[in-house]
């Protein structure tokens, strides 16, 4: 039975015609990916209606308008809580809707505090502080090499080559940057020199599967010691990608671990989890992305998918069953 589905969405030119940055909207789907997914929603046979972003669908809602189902991929602007804004104005409403609740979108955004419950979980994630001040920059304790990125942004916002601080008297200078740029407080984390992979994960509860582990190959003209937002920008050239399978043992180990962090964050319906190697080859939690990217050729979710011969309609057809069974049930 095809679904009347609302699609909410912060799409990125919009947003830069009225004036804002390109960094801005860095982490905001573009007019390509909706027109993709609203086709494939299309051939799964359900009504599709454009809605805008939080504010229009939050006027829509008020004003009594309903649908089956809103597809959720509208990131918010402003605020540390802006991905858990639509899930949050959807409850308000009682309006079903797709991926993770107020909850988890607003933990998982604050890297810091996914790492918190991570770790408290037993799950291995990197040591880390929070850096609020320039005094606190300089007393940080972890030893170097240390990486840097920005407490609250998706994307790879803020990940660039002086992430990576190999000496003490750079932490500050690279410290001053992130905090100008964001505003916000920077996560200074050990560095992880090893392999780097992503799990892409749908569904829920005991009928969550791993789409695929991907393995994250840096080439020659990368910058190698991060998945930084050059890498991702100019993929093709800077980066390859390989599923990972078994036997191969860290496909074993990051799956398990993926699902653990899912779970363990509350995740629904989908999400990619970020992982990568220390330097004792032990996989630890980066981040999870319960909002994740879904363009139909060059998102991570979507490629995992492209390799082990899962196709891009499969997977959202995956995504909208899997909310509405949470509906239904």
């Amino acid at each position: 039975m095809g679904l009347f589905i609302g699609l909410c969405c912060d799409i990125k030119e919009d947003y830069l015609k009225s004036g804002f940055s390109a960094t801005d909207v860095m982490d905001f789907e573009d007019e390509e990916t909706i027109i993709g997914l609203e086709n494939t929603l299309c051939d799964l046979d359900h009504k599709v209606e454009r809605i805008g972003n939080g504010r229009e669908l939050a006027l829509r809602l008020a004003n009594g308008d309903r649908w089956d189902l809103i597809f959720n991929l509208a990131g918010g602007l402003l605020g540390r809580s802006r991905e858990a804004q639509v899930p949050a104005v959807c409850e308000l409403f009682a309006q079903p809707y797709t991926f993770s609740d107020p909850l988890t979108c607003a933990l998982t955004l604050d890297k810091a505090l996914a790492k918190r419950v991570v770790r408290d979980r037993g799950l291995p994630t990197a040591p880390f502080e929070v850096v609020n001040t320039t005094a606190e920059a300089t007393a940080v304790s972890l030893p170097m090499p240390v990486f840097l990125k920005p407490v609250a942004e998706g994307s790879s916002k803020g990940v660039t080559g002086r992430s990576l601080v190999k000496e003490r008297e750079e932490l500050v200078n690279s410290y001053q940057l992130l905090r100008k740029l964001f505003q916000q407080s920077v996560l200074v984390e050990t560095f992880l020199p090893g392999r780097e992979v992503t799990v892409g994960i749908i569904g829920n509860g005991s009928n969550s599967r791993v789409v695929g582990v991907m393995e994250v190959i840096f080439t020659g003209v990368a910058e190698a010691f991060a998945y930084t937002t050059l890498n991702k920008d100019e993929y093709l050239e800077r980066v390859s990608y390989r599923l990972l399978i078994d036997p191969e043992p860290l496909a074993a180990q990051a799956r398990q671990l993926a699902l653990d962090v899912y779970h363990t964050l509350g995740c629904r319906d989908a999400a990619r989890v970020d992982l990568r190697c220390d330097a004792s080859g032990v996989l630890q939690f980066m981040e999870v992305n319960p909002l994740p990217g879904l363009h139909y050729i060059r998102s991570d979710l979507v490629i995992m998918g492209r390799l082990g011969d899962v196709t891009y309609t499969e997977i959202i057809a995956e995504i909208v069953e899997s909310a509405w069974k949470r509906y239904k049930c």
